[in-house]
């Protein structure tokens, strides 16, 4: 799985007008899942984020996470982030695992970051969603965790 996490003050997705998730001060993940990532790897993934210091101390140094602030999460699937550009000019999504993959396991990792304590808002799946947010720092960290 890979996670591209930013640090934000405020994020919010639209869809069709709509606004599905909104948040404050927090992260903006934006998710994609690879064919062989599992349940296990779902959660790590949610652990690694809740407990990722990107947030800024009293001095506004990184050294707190979301376990220590109690700041929101916006998850937004986001299969793009498996594109391979190697070869021409356009894409390839073969590494992205299929919707049906995809969703349960953006799921699986939600749940863990909700067990963990982080409020979680999300995007809707298999939509097309506008997601704005304003980038505190710009702080732009990428995960990424697979099998081993």
């Amino acid at each position: 799985m890979r996670a591209l996490v930013q640090r934000v003050s405020r994020a919010k997705v639209t869809v069709d007008g709509e606004v599905v998730g909104e948040i404050g001060p927090g992260l903006c993940v934006l998710l994609g899942v690879t064919h062989d990532d599992t349940d296990a790897i779902a959660r790590k993934l949610a652990d690694r984020i809740f407990n990722l210091r990107v947030l800024g101390d009293d001095e506004g140094v990184m050294n707190r996470s979301l376990a220590d602030t109690g700041g929101e999460v916006l998850v937004v699937s986001q299969f793009t982030l498996y594109g391979d550009t190697s070869k021409g000019r356009r894409p390839s999504w073969l590494a992205a695992a299929p919707p049906e993959v995809a969703e349960p396991l953006v799921e699986v990792a939600v749940e863990a970051l909700r067990d963990l304590g982080a409020p979680v808002a999300t995007g809707r799946f298999r939509t097309t969603m506008a997601v704005e947010l304003v980038n505190d720092g710009p702080v732009t960290v990428m995960l990424e965790l697979g099998p081993r």
